[in-house]
């Protein structure tokens, strides 16, 4: 009997697809200029006229931004690369390492939405090793359309180029999921239980988006209110201590509030010597917390009369947020992974195979 050119025995394994969003190949102007014609570049980040932006993007921003950008990177670079990419190549290989307890077919890339490795690229890797069923898991925990939408427009159509597109699950928005809330107070609690002195507040940044985003109907904010929410019902601290702001503001129009940088200046002002600034929506860390947070945020502090500001890391590869992504693919996958190795495998035996 012929076979069927199309059968094959590995050709149904499980991909986990981790989208980060993404940072430049090295703190330099020409790898920013890349980097932030690709970023800026696409109409989810900046919903403007698209004409009246190409002229403002190339003309003015890719002319002086890079420069400034690479000057801010270069303080937070390491001898081994961004700290993003460092830290998210931990958490690929680590959820790897967990993942294969249950299934060790299991495959898991990692993809960012501007700059490389691409998301598309990661696909690839993941389909070239027979995955033909794949979770995309965003590293994002609150929906964004600048964010989680941006990732779909690239992961979306560049799966529907072939042939043979896999079957495709998307984990849904964790913003208030326990494994996630509890990953993030269990960085919060042994922060504070290490801390000396004691922070006075507590502020929880958040990532901002321009208001009439929100008004066009992004539920951003919403989410990142419920997971503060979620958050204080399980960290040690009184509600009275902890402050949400939002941070990274770009351009003139209004976006949400109370912004981060205002909030600081203003609790130095008050007296307030010793503050904690933790950002939840934050998987990894990156420039927005490393620098504008650590760096930038810490000089205003004192410069308004605080003495210490100390940022918590990120959930970056603490064993609390690696367990909350392994729970979070055992949700989403489902009886994916407890069917494991079945599927097309299970047609090797097929009596009839056919070949063109």
């Amino acid at each position: 009997m012929q076979r069927c050119v199309g059968c094959k025995k590995d050709q149904d394994r499980v991909g986990i697809l981790l989208a980060q969003l993404g940072t430049p190949d090295a703190p330099t102007a020409p790898a920013l200029r890349k980097y932030l014609r690709q970023f800026l570049g696409d109409p989810r980040v900046i919903e403007v006229n698209r004409a009246l932006w190409w002229v403002i993007l190339n003309g003015i921003i890719l002319v002086t931004r890079p420069k400034r950008s690479a000057r801010l990177y270069s303080r937070i670079w390491t001898e081994k690369g961004s700290p993003l990419m460092l830290i998210s190549r931990d958490q690929e290989r680590l959820l790897k390492e967990q993942l294969s307890r249950l299934d060790p077919s299991i495959e898991v890339a990692l993809g960012m939405r501007y700059g490389s490795p691409s998301l598309e690229s990661a696909v690839d890797q993941l389909l070239e090793k027979g995955c033909k069923r794949i979770l995309l898991f965003p590293m994002y925990p609150q929906y964004c359309a600048a964010t989680t939408a941006a990732t779909y427009d690239s992961v979306f159509p560049h799966l529907l180029k072939r042939r043979w597109v896999p079957t495709l699950k998307v984990v849904e928005p964790y913003f208030d999921q326990a494994a996630y809330i509890d990953a993030l107070a269990a960085r919060i609690d042994q922060f504070y239980a290490e801390a000396n002195p004691r922070p006075e507040r507590l502020v929880l940044s958040y990532h901002g988006i321009p208001q009439k985003y929100v008004r066009k109907g992004d539920p951003y904010c919403c989410m990142c209110t419920e997971t503060t929410m979620s958050l204080l019902k399980k960290i040690k601290l009184r509600p009275q201590e902890v402050i949400h702001t939002y941070q990274s503001r770009f351009g003139r129009d209004p976006w949400l509030t109370p912004y981060t940088d205002e909030t600081i200046n203003a609790l130095a002002k008050q007296g307030i010597k010793h503050l904690a600034v933790f950002c939840p929506g934050f998987t990894a860390d990156c420039l927005e917390t490393l620098d504008e947070i650590g760096n930038e945020g810490l000089h205003a502090f004192k410069e308004h009369g605080g003495e210490t500001l100390k940022l918590i890391p990120s959930l970056n590869q603490h064993p609390a947020w690696i367990e909350a992504m392994v729970q979070i693919v055992k949700k989403e996958a489902g009886h994916w992974l407890d069917c494991g190795a079945a599927g097309i495998k299970e047609a090797v035996n097929c009596p009839v195979r056919w070949e063109i």
